[in-house]
């Protein structure tokens, strides 16, 4: 992960805003001949930016605008990418159609809120599109049968580095937002894709599904299992994310893999693993290794140490299954926040992916 820079963060704009602004000014420009630059739209909450149109094109039967994205200070693998909208009329009666131009994804399995085989473009953006080309429509005379295809120039390129093909997207990125406005290093993006992994997992029929802090955990329970792609939730540091999720949308069984670290943050009840916000208390470590037997210059060896980790070597040197024992606590705590609609087992890897701990439970 990027590392979040000093000083406030400029906040930036998101592919579904683009597109709207890029599809007002192509309609605009298909029935006044005149592309407006900047364009104006209104946003879900009531803000209303300019955009500055980067490419725009007009034919006799189609219009296409583009718009430079623009993600402020946000580490988005999408920040700058070329963001086009081509508006052609419709037959009569057919209301606002979309389509997936090249860089935009299809969606191929159930779950997600766009039904198989419609493109990519998330129910808020659509809303947002079909709300300004009836803007115009008015302002014209003109009929809202329109067909609005969305571009992304290097878009199926850019979508490897996101979530969507673990979630049967392809062919390129969606189109994405709920407010229109992306606040750089926001949590909501990571655990919205969380979600939406949980609901490919169950209406893909799956009963048994993991979340792993780390690629490396990941990788090593996959290879466990022989779990599909759309069983690996990304969990990263949001364990809460997932685990209330899955208490509204349970499966039966459900793996947690990850480094001691993360994990004892999970044993000690912090549902938010990240290093800024939550930290290992090496004390209590001591105390679950006085539980194991530890010698009392071990324990108290352990409220000094450096890391987690080195507890954990120390541990390891003494012959206690401190990381067992982690783990089982870890369960537990997940077990509390699903309320006994999952079965859970935790699982423990070292940096090389080798087992080091394992809970009780399946």
């Amino acid at each position: 992960m990027a590392r979040k820079p000093e000083g406030p963060l400029r906040r930036g704009w998101t592919t579904g805003a683009c597109a709207t602004a890029a599809t007002k000014a192509a309609f605009t420009a298909l029935l006044s001949g005149d592309f407006p630059d900047p364009v104006q739209i209104t946003l879900p909450k009531g803000q209303q930016p300019c955009f500055a149109l980067a490419t725009e094109r007009l034919e006799a039967t189609k219009a296409e605008a583009g718009i430079v994205k623009d993600a402020g200070d946000d580490p988005d693998v999408t920040h700058r990418a070329l963001i086009v909208s081509t508006v052609s009329l419709g037959r009569p009666g057919t209301g606002v159609v979309f389509e997936a131009g090249v860089g935009v994804g299809t969606v191929t399995l159930p779950g997600l809120p766009i039904a198989v085989g419609e493109p990519a473009i998330n129910p808020v953006p659509r809303q947002m599109m079909t709300t300004v080309v009836s803007e115009v429509s008015r302002v014209y005379g003109a009929p809202n049968d329109v067909k609005v295809s969305i571009s992304v120039a290097d878009g199926e390129l850019l979508a490897q580095k996101t979530w969507n093909p673990r979630l049967g997207i392809v062919g390129g990125l969606s189109i994405l937002g709920t407010t229109g406005i992306v606040i750089p290093y926001s949590c909501s993006a990571w655990i919205h894709s969380i979600h939406r992994g949980i609901d490919v997992a169950v209406a893909g029929g799956f009963e048994h599904v993991a979340g792993c802090t780390g690629s490396t955990s990941e990788g090593a329970v996959q290879t466990l299992y022989g779990l599909a792609d759309n069983a690996m939730l990304d969990m990263g540091d949001f364990a809460g994310g997932l685990l209330k999720y899955l208490r509204r949308h349970p499966v039966r069984k459900l793996t947690i893999g990850g480094g001691f670290g993360k994990l004892s943050k999970l044993a000690m009840g912090h549902m938010d693993l990240h290093s800024g916000r939550s930290q290992v208390d090496l004390h209590q470590l001591g105390e679950w290794l006085k539980t194991l037997g530890a010698s009392a210059p071990l324990v108290a060896q352990a409220g000094t140490a450096n890391t987690a980790n080195h507890v954990l070597t120390m541990a390891t040197e003494a012959g206690l299954p401190l990381a067992d024992l982690v783990a089982d606590e870890a369960r537990q705590s997940a077990l509390k926040m699903l309320r006994g609609k999952t079965e859970v087992e935790v699982i423990v890897f070292d940096r090389r992916g080798a087992l080091t701990g394992r809970s009780k439970g399946f």
